[in-house]
């Protein structure tokens, strides 16, 4: 059943239409309708040379996941990936998951959509797919699909930095699905239908709910903030920079490695725990001096706005540097890593309390890049070797997966390449 139908949007003589491949475009129907919808309710593309959900603009909620594939059998995994992708496109779209809908099919037999969703709109949704380490070899180095010599150099496993206190049981994957909505009800129905697809298949390793997203990744949306109260990602790689920046820095290029992989970005995913607690009794010169830039209008130290250039060899009155050199934004900055930019799709997440009665919250890290070795690796050990945030942090899941280029119609499925089907 078609969720806009249900809201009346889709009424008889009203038929919608897609608009694929450039970033943002909206699935509309009439003008009439398309203008009664905020931009907050209305669909994204599906098809196109890139998956949704990387370069387009950020959405408030997310619900991602890993899964552990459970089939040993690759002609099952394909199987799925086709399902799971025309599954994706109609959710994206405003519709159910499956052709016959919550209510459709038959008394007798379990419906093909979990049905939460009925009444929603579309609400943003993007669904982004990625690959981990896993899907081509196993623990014991075993060819699990016949895979394994299509695996790309970049998808080697993240190193242990410094300070991590990773829990493998909710870190890596062999499949990750990333769904971002403007609803959280609309993410969260995203993820369950495709669980529910794979039973038997694929089973979840875990997920993550987040909102408040803490990265921008259009000009057109104002810098979020993380739950320290400071700014976030205000140095983001941004939609609008242009395809020279976005080439460099986000998308796989021919001669990165494998073919399938042209098109493509790899997500580094790092779920980070804040102790909410020392940090609210820090004070407030402190922090500002731990970011390196001022809490409310987000500038850099020395500076007046927020995207004033950060003048790093500015001193003070006693010689030091005003941005102090263990100052997040000195150690994060390009100048520093290389010129390594990273297109980051983070959230805040309160995941209730520990037994401390302590919040158990944070930010869940998102950054898209054409080469983590040479982009959030580097970055990473800067930071965690240096950062003075690091007293107040800990990142406690870990996860890297290679995202293929997008889906060009509805012939074509998620991983195709890969798998040379």
């Amino acid at each position: 059943m078609d969720r806009r139908k249900v809201l009346g949007i889709g009424a008889a003589g009203t038929v919608g239409a897609v608009a694929v491949g450039a970033v943002g475009a909206r699935l509309v129907g009439t003008a009439e309708a398309s203008e009664r919808r905020s931009d907050t309710a209305a669909a994204v593309g599906f098809h196109g040379p890139h998956q949704a959900g990387i370069v387009t603009p950020a959405q408030d909620r997310l619900h991602f996941a890993a899964f552990d594939v459970t089939t040993d059998k690759r002609d099952e995994l394909v199987d799925l990936l086709r399902e799971w992708t025309a599954a994706a496109a109609r959710m994206t779209g405003g519709q159910d998951a499956g052709t016959l809908g919550s209510v459709g099919g038959f008394p007798e037999a379990p419906p093909d959509d979990t049905g939460e969703a009925q009444g929603l709109p579309a609400s943003g949704l993007t669904i982004t797919i990625g690959f981990g380490p896993g899907l081509f070899r196993d623990a014991n180095g075993k060819d699990r699909f016949g895979i394994a010599d299509r695996k790309p150099a970049a998808l080697e496993d993240l190193p242990h930095f410094p300070g991590d206190a990773i829990q493998p049981e909710i870190s890596g994957g062999d499949i990750a699905v990333q769904a971002c909505a403007n609803d959280p009800q609309v993410a969260v129905h995203a993820i369950r239908n495709l669980a529910r697809i794979g039973f038997g298949r694929v089973a979840m390793r875990w997920s993550q709910l987040g909102f408040g997203r803490t990265s921008s990744t259009s000009r057109a949306q104002a810098t979020p903030r993380n739950l320290m109260g400071f700014k976030d990602g205000t140095r983001n790689v941004k939609a609008e920079d242009g395809a020279d920046v976005l080439r460099d820095h986000v998308w796989a290029q021919p001669g990165d490695g494998p073919e399938w992989m042209v098109g493509g970005s790899y997500v580094v995913t790092r779920r980070i725990r804040m102790v909410i607690e020392t940090w609210d009794r820090t004070s407030l010169g402190e922090q500002e001096a731990i970011f390196g830039r001022d809490k409310g209008e987000g500038a850099p130290l020395g500076a007046k706005k927020e995207f004033d250039e950060i003048d790093f060899a500015a001193r003070n009155g006693d010689g030091d540097p005003v941005v102090p050199e263990t100052a997040h934004v000195r150690l994060a900055h390009p100048d520093f890593n290389n010129g390594a930019k990273l297109l980051r799709r983070g959230y805040n997440f309160v995941d209730g309390t520990d037994g401390l009665g302590r919040l158990n919250a944070g930010l869940f890290f998102i950054a898209y890049q054409r080469d983590p070795r040479k982009q959030f690796v580097p970055v990473q050990l800067n930071l965690a070797r240096r950062d003075r945030l690091n007293e107040y942090i800990k990142h406690t899941s870990s996860g890297l997966f290679a995202c293929p280029p997008g889906v060009s119609g509805p012939d074509d499925f998620w991983g195709r390449g890969l798998f040379g089907a």
